[in-house]
């Protein structure tokens, strides 16, 4: 199979959908990897890495588009690329669909065999592509929010930790997954008074356990969420349902209460933000301010720390793409449920169920088709 790998031009975008050593890992076994010049720059990757494992250096995306079987990406296409794109071809990437409408369009309109990493699960139900940008966003939300709440930057003028004699800031995690998980070890690492909110009385048990007294475990509803919320300094978004937009528990009517400065980081602003203020912003201007309090709603936040990011990730999509590159998207959706799983569309259907609920479309099982 002709695997091809084009530069992310999404907005401060330094991710890489193939390492240097994943080309060897494809050309090892036969197959032929195309890489658009450049492509892995941001995440100090050079050409000539790439060449020294055997792929072929193109000078333009267009190159790699019209002759590679399948393309391998970190983020969804972007409307410029949407003609690039022809029937028949794999996509295998995040799409993140449940946020738009014009790329599902798009890609059911060129009839694109679409994988979507966020929807590729394991034999746990998990989500292990998904799962390494998570835990590197979680981190982030930490990071990018304590600096949020410097006065220079609007906030309130707080440091997480406090000092002696001084209150620690209040932290308040809302989801218990992988990102608020993650968000967690570093708000208490940084001696942050924190809660943390989730629906799963197990998974709240299984976070009592680990973090112990250091943090507030919290049953989520939306009384419990307004109480905590209006009282925090820094909110962290982590909801998720996998394949559909997030369900918006921060609402527009709690900001006015909050305290003026504080912070609000939807990590979930990938599946449209669990916050009903949030609207995508870049790493160039990350944030912006509703009713006093800062919102941070970066949509590819781990794109900041892209070397980290595109070796994690591709760490865990590597063994799928292979499958996938050595038995075609049918044989490999036979072999592994998991792939099977990611098929977001297939020859004009969509394939994702959630999807298809959200925008009110027509659903068609992978296998019916």
């Amino acid at each position: 199979m002709i695997i091809g790998c084009v530069s992310e031009i999404k907005i401060h975008e330094y991710r890489v959908g193939l390492t240097p050593e994943n080309v060897h890992a494809y050309t090892s076994r036969g197959h032929q990897v195309l890489i658009q010049q450049g492509a892995g720059e941001g995440s100090g990757f050079t050409d000539q890495e790439y060449a020294g494992m055997g792929a072929k250096i193109l000078s333009g995306a267009q190159a790699v588009w019209d002759a590679s079987d399948m393309i391998i990406k970190v983020k969804e296409p972007l409307q410029e690329e949407y003609a690039k794109m022809r029937e028949g071809q794999i996509l295998y990437t995040y799409l993140h669909l449940a946020a738009d409408r014009p790329l599902t369009d798009a890609l059911l309109e060129r009839k694109v065999k679409a994988v979507a990493y966020e929807t590729v699960r394991d034999a746990a139900g998990g989500l292990p592509l998904l799962k390494p940008m998570s835990e590197v966003a979680g981190r982030l939300s930490i990071q990018e929010g304590a600096k949020c709440l410097e006065k220079p930057q609007g906030g309130l003028g707080i440091v997480l930790g406090g000092v002696p004699g001084v209150k620690k800031a209040k932290v308040v995690i809302i989801g218990g997954g992988v990102v608020g998980t993650s968000a967690c070890k570093i708000a208490v690492g940084m001696g942050a008074e924190v809660s943390i909110l989730d629906k799963n009385l197990d998974r709240l048990a299984y976070l009592d356990d680990i973090f112990g007294s250091s943090v507030q475990t919290l049953y989520s509803e939306d009384a419990v969420i307004e109480r905590e919320v209006t009282g925090a300094d820094l909110v962290i978004g982590a909801v998720l349902i996998p394949g559909a937009a997030a369900p918006k528990l921060i609402k527009k009517s709690y900001l006015s209460r909050m305290k003026k400065g504080s912070v609000i980081v939807d990590v979930a602003v990938d599946q449209g933000g669990c916050c009903e203020t949030t609207r995508p912003t870049y790493h160039d201007n990350p944030t912006f301010i509703v009713d006093g309090v800062i919102h941070y709603c970066v949509a590819n936040m781990p794109g900041a720390v892209s070397r980290t990011s595109s070796i994690a990730l591709t760490n865990a999509t590597l063994s799928r793409g292979l499958c996938i590159a050595g038995n075609g998207l049918e044989g490999a959706a036979k072999l592994d449920g998991g792939i099977r799983s990611g098929i977001n569309c297939y020859g004009g259907r969509l394939t994702c169920r959630e999807v298809a609920e959200t925008f009110g479309l027509d659903y068609a099982a992978f296998e019916s088709l």
